[in-house]
Protein backbone atom coordinates (compact mmCIF):
# COMPACT_ATOMS: atom_id res chain seq x y z
CA UNK A 1 0.00 0.00 0.00
CA UNK A 2 2.92 1.82 0.44
CA UNK A 3 3.85 2.16 -2.99
CA UNK A 4 0.62 3.45 -4.25
CA UNK A 5 0.36 6.57 -2.29
CA UNK A 6 2.08 8.03 -4.53
CA UNK A 7 0.16 6.95 -7.11
CA UNK A 8 -2.99 8.18 -5.46
CA UNK A 9 -1.06 11.42 -5.34
CA UNK A 10 -0.14 11.65 -8.89
CA UNK A 11 -3.46 10.93 -10.01
CA UNK A 12 -4.94 13.38 -7.32
CA UNK A 13 -2.31 16.00 -9.03
CA UNK A 14 -2.66 15.90 -12.37
CA UNK A 15 -7.06 15.89 -11.29
CA UNK A 16 -6.37 19.08 -9.85
CA UNK A 17 -4.44 20.33 -12.50
CA UNK A 18 -7.03 19.27 -15.71
CA UNK A 19 -10.06 20.56 -13.36
CA UNK A 20 -7.75 23.92 -12.85
CA UNK A 21 -6.95 24.22 -16.63
CA UNK A 22 -11.14 23.63 -17.34
CA UNK A 23 -11.78 26.13 -15.09
CA UNK A 24 -9.56 28.73 -16.63
CA UNK A 25 -10.83 27.65 -20.04
CA UNK A 26 -14.53 28.59 -18.82
CA UNK A 27 -12.97 31.96 -17.20
CA UNK A 28 -11.57 32.80 -20.64
CA UNK A 29 -15.06 31.52 -22.45
CA UNK A 30 -16.55 33.78 -19.92
CA UNK A 31 -14.66 36.97 -20.42
CA UNK A 32 -14.86 36.75 -24.32
CA UNK A 33 -18.80 36.13 -24.11
CA UNK A 34 -18.89 38.96 -21.52
CA UNK A 35 -17.11 41.23 -23.65
CA UNK A 36 -19.61 40.44 -26.79
CA UNK A 37 -22.69 40.94 -24.79
CA UNK A 38 -21.10 44.30 -23.67
CA UNK A 39 -20.64 45.35 -27.41
CA UNK A 40 -24.28 44.12 -28.01
CA UNK A 41 -25.47 46.15 -25.22
CA UNK A 42 -23.92 49.28 -26.07
CA UNK A 43 -25.03 48.59 -29.84
CA UNK A 44 -29.17 48.23 -28.59
CA UNK A 45 -28.12 51.44 -26.46
CA UNK A 46 -27.07 53.45 -28.73
CA UNK A 47 -29.70 52.01 -31.89
CA UNK A 48 -32.62 50.67 -30.06
CA UNK A 49 -33.24 53.19 -27.23
CA UNK A 50 -33.69 56.23 -28.82
CA UNK A 51 -36.12 54.38 -30.89
CA UNK A 52 -37.75 52.97 -27.84
CA UNK A 53 -37.87 57.12 -26.63
CA UNK A 54 -39.10 58.41 -29.27
CA UNK A 55 -41.93 55.93 -29.67
CA UNK A 56 -42.65 56.74 -25.91
CA UNK A 57 -42.77 60.47 -26.92
CA UNK A 58 -45.29 59.94 -29.73
CA UNK A 59 -47.14 57.83 -27.65
CA UNK A 60 -47.45 60.31 -24.88
CA UNK A 61 -48.08 62.74 -27.55
CA UNK A 62 -50.58 61.05 -29.86
CA UNK A 63 -52.14 58.96 -26.56
CA UNK A 64 -55.16 61.89 -26.03
CA UNK A 65 -55.60 61.88 -29.75
CA UNK A 66 -56.07 58.06 -30.16
CA UNK A 67 -58.53 58.38 -26.70
CA UNK A 68 -60.84 60.35 -28.29
CA UNK A 69 -60.48 58.52 -31.85
CA UNK A 70 -61.67 55.89 -29.50
CA UNK A 71 -64.54 57.64 -27.66
CA UNK A 72 -65.62 59.25 -30.56
CA UNK A 73 -65.48 55.25 -32.53
CA UNK A 74 -67.27 53.57 -29.51
CA UNK A 75 -69.68 56.62 -29.48
CA UNK A 76 -70.60 56.28 -33.40
CA UNK A 77 -70.85 52.34 -32.53
CA UNK A 78 -73.72 52.83 -29.87
CA UNK A 79 -75.74 55.60 -31.59
CA UNK A 80 -75.30 53.11 -34.84
CA UNK A 81 -76.41 49.95 -33.05
CA UNK A 82 -79.47 52.35 -31.61
CA UNK A 83 -80.59 53.29 -35.22
CA UNK A 84 -80.21 50.04 -36.54
CA UNK A 85 -82.19 48.32 -33.94
CA UNK A 86 -84.90 51.20 -34.46
CA UNK A 87 -85.09 51.05 -38.53
CA UNK A 88 -85.37 46.91 -37.73
CA UNK A 89 -88.29 47.82 -35.43
CA UNK A 90 -89.81 49.53 -38.19
CA UNK A 91 -89.03 47.37 -40.80
CA UNK A 92 -90.45 44.44 -38.66
CA UNK A 93 -93.95 47.19 -37.69
CA UNK A 94 -94.45 47.90 -41.98
CA UNK A 95 -93.61 44.10 -42.68
CA UNK A 96 -96.28 43.52 -40.26
CA UNK A 97 -99.02 45.83 -41.53
CA UNK A 98 -98.24 44.66 -45.26
CA UNK A 99 -99.16 41.02 -44.35
CA UNK A 100 -102.05 42.54 -42.39
CA UNK A 101 -102.81 44.50 -45.08
CA UNK A 102 -102.84 41.94 -47.54
CA UNK A 103 -104.98 39.46 -45.40
CA UNK A 104 -107.65 42.07 -45.37
CA UNK A 105 -107.32 42.79 -49.21
CA UNK A 106 -107.49 38.82 -50.21
CA UNK A 107 -110.73 38.77 -47.50
CA UNK A 108 -112.59 41.31 -48.93
CA UNK A 109 -111.37 40.38 -52.39
CA UNK A 110 -112.69 36.95 -51.87
CA UNK A 111 -116.37 38.18 -50.07
CA UNK A 112 -116.41 40.72 -53.08
CA UNK A 113 -116.21 38.25 -55.88
CA UNK A 114 -118.54 35.65 -53.53
CA UNK A 115 -121.25 38.38 -53.28
CA UNK A 116 -120.83 39.56 -57.27
CA UNK A 117 -121.02 35.45 -57.81
CA UNK A 118 -124.62 35.59 -55.33
CA UNK A 119 -125.80 38.65 -56.91
CA UNK A 120 -125.45 37.33 -60.40
CA UNK A 121 -127.22 33.86 -59.25
CA UNK A 122 -130.15 36.11 -57.81
CA UNK A 123 -130.10 38.34 -61.04
CA UNK A 124 -130.14 35.37 -63.19
CA UNK A 125 -132.97 33.82 -61.03
CA UNK A 126 -135.17 37.20 -60.51
CA UNK A 127 -134.62 38.88 -63.89
CA UNK A 128 -133.81 36.71 -66.24
CA UNK A 129 -135.46 33.34 -65.57
CA UNK A 130 -138.77 35.36 -64.88
CA UNK A 131 -138.06 37.44 -68.49
CA UNK A 132 -137.29 34.24 -70.45
CA UNK A 133 -140.61 33.05 -69.30
CA UNK A 134 -142.61 35.95 -70.25
CA UNK A 135 -141.00 35.96 -73.89
CA UNK A 136 -142.13 32.50 -74.35
CA UNK A 137 -145.29 33.31 -72.86
CA UNK A 138 -145.34 36.41 -74.99
CA UNK A 139 -144.36 34.22 -77.94
CA UNK A 140 -146.83 31.71 -77.75
CA UNK A 141 -149.71 34.77 -77.34
CA UNK A 142 -148.70 36.25 -80.05
CA UNK A 143 -148.05 32.40 -82.42
CA UNK A 144 -151.66 32.19 -81.14
CA UNK A 145 -153.30 35.51 -82.21
CA UNK A 146 -150.95 35.30 -85.47
CA UNK A 147 -152.47 32.22 -85.84
CA UNK A 148 -155.97 32.84 -85.28
CA UNK A 149 -156.26 36.50 -86.72
CA UNK A 150 -153.81 34.90 -89.84
CA UNK A 151 -156.27 32.52 -90.76
CA UNK A 152 -159.08 34.95 -90.95
CA UNK A 153 -156.89 36.96 -93.13
CA UNK A 154 -156.72 33.93 -95.65
CA UNK A 155 -160.04 33.66 -95.83
CA UNK A 156 -160.54 37.18 -96.82
CA UNK A 157 -157.40 36.87 -98.94
CA UNK A 158 -155.67 40.12 -97.53
CA UNK A 159 -152.71 38.69 -96.25
CA UNK A 160 -150.02 36.83 -97.51
CA UNK A 161 -149.22 33.68 -96.30
CA UNK A 162 -148.11 32.80 -92.99
CA UNK A 163 -144.72 31.93 -92.48
CA UNK A 164 -143.92 28.93 -90.38
CA UNK A 165 -142.65 29.39 -87.08
CA UNK A 166 -139.46 27.06 -85.91
CA UNK A 167 -140.08 24.91 -82.77
CA UNK A 168 -136.61 26.43 -81.30
CA UNK A 169 -138.22 29.79 -81.43
CA UNK A 170 -141.31 29.05 -79.27
CA UNK A 171 -139.85 27.81 -76.46
CA UNK A 172 -136.47 29.28 -75.18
Amino acid sequence: MDKLTPVFIFMTGAAVMLQAGILLAMYLAMRNSSARIEAIVADVKTKVLPTVEQAEAMLTEIGPKLQVIADNLQDSTTILRDQVQRVDASVKDAVDRGHLQIIRADELLTRTLDRVEQTSDMVHQTVISPIRQLSGLMQGITVGLDFLFGSRGRKNGSREERRPVPQDEMFI
